[in-house]
């Protein structure tokens, strides 16, 4: 059984939009630090590297809407990851943290808390980028613009999930039977394959991910039929809609006054947001997994970290700081794969602010 890390507590936290389960470390007059897991992930994802940080923070890590055990609520994927940003703004004002607050993201949470950033600029003290999704959301773009594949979005949101995998988290699978079951998924990508993952510790990490709402108001979301390959498109519910580049834009960042200090940290080998991400449409039709992919031209694979690259040039340009990291022999959790030597990065970080 894995056993949480001394000084860590589990608390639910009634906001004035939904309950939210958390984990906590740190006096409640200390620092506020918030860190938010990406998709198909929980708090309980960072709880080695809150152990980690130094003292004189107070950190709060919350299963976001639709994960773990918070309360069940739809996302509306329609604004973005708004129902992301707005939620940690609600628990927030209900824990009473101090503004600015620091603000480390994951995947997903890369990109709520940029849009958080983006709506209440001055209530951030520093964005922690860790692996993040690209400002031009997942999938069905083609340029470091993020200039859409077309103009539906085709090859984006929830219809791009695999069925034998939603159907495996659905029954609540924590074998290995299949390389598509949520166990091998996460020895795949989440951490490095060479990465030695305590026994105990995987098995609570899978517990988490088939807490995970499943269907359409969460993951994966619903879907469109589209004329545009590969005959898809973002529906308007849930997780994967919500990441679409239809909705999600957070290239606006650039604008924001104040301009707190970004770091970006991502994985060399990261195989979920990367230039040839293998849950992009595009990749998945150049290898041929998917079929009649239309070539190069039409659909190619999303240049994911050559958007987020230009994006956060922009934002060093108008004036903002920003330090980038990339982690040697790590996937897509290098918090995990890499815990010693992020913590001494991303603390250093936050309390050099």
């Amino acid at each position: 059984m894995h056993t949480m890390p001394d000084g860590i507590r589990a608390v639910d936290v009634d906001t004035d939009r939904l309950r939210m389960h958390c984990l906590r470390r740190g006096s409640e007059d200390a620092t506020p630090v918030v860190l938010v897991h990406g998709n198909l992930s929980t708090a309980l994802f960072w709880d080695q590297f809150m152990a980690a940080a130094p003292a004189g923070l107070q950190l709060v890590a919350p299963d976001m809407r639709g994960f773990g055990t918070t309360q069940r609520a739809p996302i509306d994927a329609t604004r973005g990851l708004r129902d992301w940003s707005d939620d940690l703004a609600a628990l927030v004002r209900a824990l009473e943290l101090d503004a600015p607050v620091h603000l480390i993201g994951w995947s997903t949470g890369g990109g709520a808390i940029m849009q958080y950033a983006i709506d209440r600029p001055a209530d951030v003290a520093s964005l922690t980028l860790v692996d993040t999704v690209s400002p031009y959301g997942f999938g069905a773009t083609k340029d470091p613009q993020g200039t859409p594949t077309s103009d539906d979005f085709a090859g984006s949101g929830g219809g791009l999930a695999n069925p034998e995998f939603v159907q495996r988290l659905a029954d609540g699978d924590t074998s290995t039977d299949s390389s598509v079951s949520p166990r091998s998924v996460m020895r795949a990508f989440y951490w490095h394959p060479e990465f030695a993952m305590d026994p105990d510790r995987e098995d609570a990490l899978v517990t988490e991910v088939l807490r995970s709402a499943i269907g359409d108001d969460g993951y994966p979301g619903d879907a469109t039929p589209s004329d545009n390959w590969p005959g898809v498109a973002p529906g308007r519910r849930g997780i994967l809609n919500a990441l679409s580049g239809r909705y999600l834009n957070t290239s606006g960042i650039t604008a924001i006054d104040p301009m707190p200090p970004i770091l970006w940290v991502h994985g060399d080998g990261d195989l979920v947001v990367g230039d040839q991400s293998m849950f992009d449409a595009g990749t998945l039709g150049s290898i041929d997994v998917l079929p009649d992919w239309p070539g190069l031209d039409v659909h190619p694979p999303q240049p994911m970290n050559a958007q987020i690259s230009t994006v956060l040039d922009a934002y060093r340009q108008a004036g903002g700081v920003v330090q980038e990291h990339v982690v040697k022999d790590s996937s897509h959790g290098p918090f995990i794969d890499h815990l010693d030597g992020c913590a001494r990065l991303i603390w250093g970080f936050v309390t050099s602010v």
